[in-house]
């Protein structure tokens, strides 16, 4: 099997990390846009598309900064290769995002974006516990603090604390919005709020405030950056009694009682989200998952400000 990764950052060696788990009968190739790029141990580096075009690919990875993700697949269409992209799909919305998106749909190219807390076990369990059940309210809170995301570096300079590279808490902590899209679908009316005027002094949005409209309840999400105590959280609130999900601990429970519990943690995930995208790629089998399409649909909803 050869993987051909485009961006090989820390995300990027994460999933190299889960398809080791998963396989033994894997090559690594990167290609890289500049012969200072570093060399990692098992990848090959590739530096022009002649010599990307020498190889048959099984698949490819897209785990370059967002602001690079519209190039990256417009020079990978041409492959026809499955992909594999990390979130977000596009850092905007536009007609140049949107006719990639369609092209991919036209070439029937495979295609996942990579949204990790679907596999997280308390996710699933809640997604199974709420079918049927009357819902009144949804509360989704993410509070997570930036500057312990790499401690070894500066976090103003990271992609996450910059505008300019596509960062910011509402594209970064786009998992929230995802999964409430996977749990509840699509809103029949949105509004949102954004801000960046906390101490942490970044350029990106540190503060996300959103307002999903379902028929018969509302879901409220926050997201921000700068909260120290970290917290990841679902409340659903039905018509029965109230469920906590606290994704953090992977645990659910009904009235405060718990009712499930899983010793996955979130790095977990990865393994199981690699190992969900390769048995569907390599066996030929239909891939409608998260698709570009349907993360380009979610993307427009995150991106949407009232």
């Amino acid at each position: 099997m050869k993987v051909l990764i485009v961006g090989l950052g820390s995300i990027a060696r994460k999933h190299i990390t889960a398809i080791k788990q998963l396989t033994e009968n894997a090559e690594f190739f990167a290609w890289r846009f500049s012969r200072d790029s570093p060399t990692f141990e098992n990848v090959i580096n590739l530096f022009s598309e002649d010599e990307v075009k020498e190889h048959t690919f099984d698949f490819a990875i897209i785990s370059n900064p967002t602001s690079e993700h519209k190039n990256s697949l417009s020079k990978l269409l041409d492959l026809k290769i499955p992909l594999f992209i990390e979130k977000p799909l596009f850092e905007k919305i536009g007609e140049e995002e949107k006719e990639i998106v369609q092209r991919i749909e036209a070439l029937k190219i495979p295609s996942y974006v990579a949204c990790n807390l679907r596999f997280l076990e308390c996710i699933q369990f809640i997604k199974k516990e709420i079918q049927g059940k009357r819902i009144n309210e949804v509360n989704i809170y993410c509070g997570t603090y930036l500057p312990n995301w790499r401690p070894a570096e500066d976090f103003r300079k990271s992609y996450s604390a910059n505008k300019h590279l596509g960062g910011g808490v509402h594209i970064d902590l786009i998992h929230e919005l995802d999964y409430t899209y996977w749990l509840f679908g699509a809103p029949v009316k949105t509004d949102s709020q954004f801000s960046h005027s906390s101490s942490l002094n970044i350029s990106a949005f540190d503060y996300a405030n959103y307002r999903w409209q379902y028929e018969g309840f509302t879901a409220n999400v926050i997201l921000n950056y700068y909260r120290k105590d970290s917290k990841r959280s679902l409340e659903i609130v039905c018509e029965h009694g109230t469920y906590h999900v606290d994704l953090l601990k992977n645990e659910v429970s009904f009235m405060e009682e718990k009712i499930f519990s899983s010793s996955q943690n979130i790095l977990d995930t990865y393994q199981s989200q690699m190992d969900f995208f390769l048995k569907y790629t390599l066996m030929g089998n239909d891939l409608n998952f998260n698709t570009a399409a349907e993360a380009y649909e979610i993307l427009n909803l995150c991106l949407h400000q009232s």
